[in-house]
């Protein structure tokens, strides 16, 4: 059965058809899984406070309900270093139609990932893992199962990245932490089997992982108009 939590999140996003990134990653959190740590700011003292606690230098995203590609407008900052930076973006923000605060989270290091799924209508959730980040396009390098997902698919899916051997280490680069990546998509595909009636698409990109830890720094949730 659906948590309330999360139910209470995707119910108000069906009229907008995706959750607004603050409340997406906080369904993430209820589900289980590690995001950036971060603050839906909606005054700018807020923002200043939480960066000061999480420590410089942070990221900053644009909230608004008319901005699902926040790259479109700009909404995006990135390597924010001290108070007065992100004062200028905060106001720069609070002038885009729809403005509704600002995402406020720590800077995430590692190789870039993208973890998705779509609900095909013949077939049921498909969940993808690829190189991510603003390389997805142009790499291609994805690999594709249906949910849901064991440790033998998850495998396979690693393993059947062109660029795999990234993720293992190599000529001497840092491997990546490849359990915690493994524990994050078995968790992310009980998470899309528990909420496949109720959404269209959820895609995590990038995801960052390292040799320590796999964290979710991006989320999109497309929702359905009617949920079953």
């Amino acid at each position: 059965m659906l948590k309330t939590e999360i139910r209470e999140i995707l119910l108000p996003s069906r009229e907008l058809g995706w959750v607004l990134e603050p409340e997406a990653k906080r369904l993430l959190g209820l589900a289980g899984l590690e995001t950036t740590r971060f603050r839906w700011a909606h005054q700018l003292e807020e923002a200043l406070q939480f960066a000061e606690e999480i420590g410089y230098p942070v990221v900053a995203k644009v909230v608004s309900p008319e901005a699902l590609h926040k790259s479109d407008v700009d909404g995006v900052a990135v390597g924010i270093a001290d108070d007065k930076t992100l004062s200028t973006v905060f106001e720069r923000y609070s002038a885009i139609k729809g403005f509704s605060g600002v995402l406020v989270e720590e800077m995430a290091s590692g190789t870039e990932l993208i973890v998705g799924a779509k609900i095909d209508y013949q077939f049921g959730p498909v969940v993808l893992l690829g190189i991510g980040g603003t390389g997805v396009e142009i790499y291609q390098d994805t690999t594709l199962r249906m949910a849901p997902l064991n440790r033998q698919d998850v495998d396979y899916m690693i393993n059947g990245l062109k660029a795999g051997q990234l993720l293992k280490g190599y000529r001497g680069s840092e491997p990546v932490n490849l359990q915690a990546l493994g524990s994050l998509i078995m968790t992310f595909s009980a998470l899309v089997m528990e909420i496949e009636n109720w959404i269209e698409s959820i895609d995590l990109n990038p995801v960052m992982c390292n040799a320590k830890r796999c964290v979710v720094a991006d989320a999109r949730i497309m929702v359905r108009d009617s949920f079953a």
